[in-house]
């Protein structure tokens, strides 16, 4: 079995995904890759969209081995959510990175106005980033299926933020539809290591978040690993400066 490349690395047959599929980085993607994590000035505005803009300092957290901040996250949201509305994908709408800590800190009334523009209802896929001070989580409301998910690479339980999730729905669906939600259909669940990818070292946290959400919000299997973070970074950078997911 041939290496398979993956950005500017090559991984061995024996360390290869062998179901995931792997798009080309060409020259001129890689120039423009290397030239956005190169040096300028850290307020240099690299993409703008969803409300949102993106500093090389914010694109410079997408380097290995660092945190990837608040504003990648959201963007990169904002690429799934855009994406979502071509024919073929499930409806999709994100909350931003700051929902959760708000939901869980003061309740139901400090994020009320946040859908005042979207019935959560009407979706297939609500994705929930999750900032737990040095870790970034993923939790996944699947309306259709009446489930509520939490997604942890560093196989952490989220059972609370799950509850948390379904008691702000309950809320949700009382004052916006004035329908009482029968919470005895959902279910909630953590997934276990044993179920999703786990990352083996203490900084690609924000990387497995963004993919969780890429591969949920087009019905696929988890097939990535470890081993492809160093590709997803780069592959994230390019889709952040021409706000378009591969």
């Amino acid at each position: 079995m041939p290496s398979v490349a993956v950005g500017g690395i090559t991984l061995p047959p024996s360390r290869a995904a062998p179901r995931l599929k792997v798009l080309d980085v060409t020259e001129a993607m890689e120039r423009e890759v290397v030239a956005a994590l190169g040096k300028g000035e850290p307020e240099e505005i690299m993409s703008s969209a969803f409300n949102l803009k993106v500093t090389r300092e914010d694109i410079h957290t997408l380097r290995n081995g660092c945190w990837l901040n608040d504003e990648v996250i959201n963007f990169y949201m904002g690429l799934v959510m855009e994406r979502s509305k071509k024919a073929g994908y499930p409806s999709v709408h994100a909350f931003s990175s700051l929902f959760y800590e708000k939901l869980a800190s003061g309740g139901y009334r400090t994020v009320r106005r946040l859908t005042r523009r979207v019935d959560v209802f009407h979706k297939d896929v609500i994705l929930v980033p999750i900032n737990l001070s040095l870790h970034w989580a993923l939790a996944v409301i699947d309306t259709r299926k009446k489930t509520v998910k939490y997604y942890d690479s560093l196989g952490q339980g989220g059972d609370k933020i799950c509850e948390t999730l379904l008691k702000y729905l309950q809320e949700e669906s009382r004052e916006k539809r004035h329908v009482k939600l029968n919470v005895s259909e959902w279910t909630v669940h953590s997934m276990e290591p044993h179920e999703i990818p786990q990352q083996s070292n203490g900084s690609d946290c924000g990387v497995f978040t963004c993919k969780y959400a890429d591969y949920i919000s087009r019905e696929k299997p988890l097939t990535f690993t470890q081993i492809h973070m160093p590709y997803f970074r780069e592959r994230m950078v390019w889709e952040i400066l021409h706000q378009e997911l591969l």
